[in-house]
């Protein structure tokens, strides 16, 4: 299947901060990734509607940025009520288990609570929270790139067992609280 177009890579994520400097000291002095860009506007491009805001891009090593938008109110993005909090999380990945050991202790001697090193069988990840409420992700790649391989093979039968056991309501799904 054909598109016209090929998708290279993540450009960034955008969520809503609280605090554009305590934003800045989390994600560029704890965690390493330098503050890239900085756009500051009374406008916004996209709409025309007037909202004085600044825009923050914080630096991964692929070149990719994980960006956020302080309003100047004080308010960070509200999570979902209908949605539980481990769902909605942005997962970054490093080099060795070592880094993310190393990255949980740096995270463990600021303060910050972590959860894990969590095994998820070709993956082991460690669960945070930035100053905004975010749940994000370190994870390390367990299992090499032919692990992968095999699961894009089964991608499609595993989605369409889960479409057809959705629809006859198999799940048993869990009821989120409103």
């Amino acid at each position: 299947m054909q598109s016209g177009f090929a998708v290279q890579k993540l450009n960034h994520i955008a969520w809503r901060c609280r605090d554009a400097e305590e934003t800045r000291a989390f994600y560029e002095d704890l965690l390493g990734m330098p503050l890239a860009h900085v756009v500051r506007a009374d406008t916004v491009p996209s709409t025309g509607e007037h909202c004085p805001y600044v825009h923050l891009f914080f630096r991964m090593q692929d070149g990719s940025f994980v960006a956020f938008f302080d309003l100047g109110d004080g308010r960070a993005t509200a999570p979902d009520p209908a949605t539980p909090g481990w769902v909605n999380h942005l997962s970054m990945e490093v080099s060795t288990k070592a880094e993310l050991e190393a990255a949980k202790a740096r995270l463990v001697a600021a303060g910050v609570e972590v959860l894990g090193i969590i095994d998820h069988d070709w993956l082991q990840s460690i669960y945070f929270h930035d100053p905004n409420g975010l749940r994000l992700e370190f994870s390390w790649r367990s299992l090499g790139p032919e692990y992968l391989e095999d699961c894009a093979g089964r991608a499609h039968g595993a989605l369409d067992d889960w479409t057809r056991d959705k629809r006859a309501n198999r799940l048993g799904a869990a009821v989120v609280p409103a």
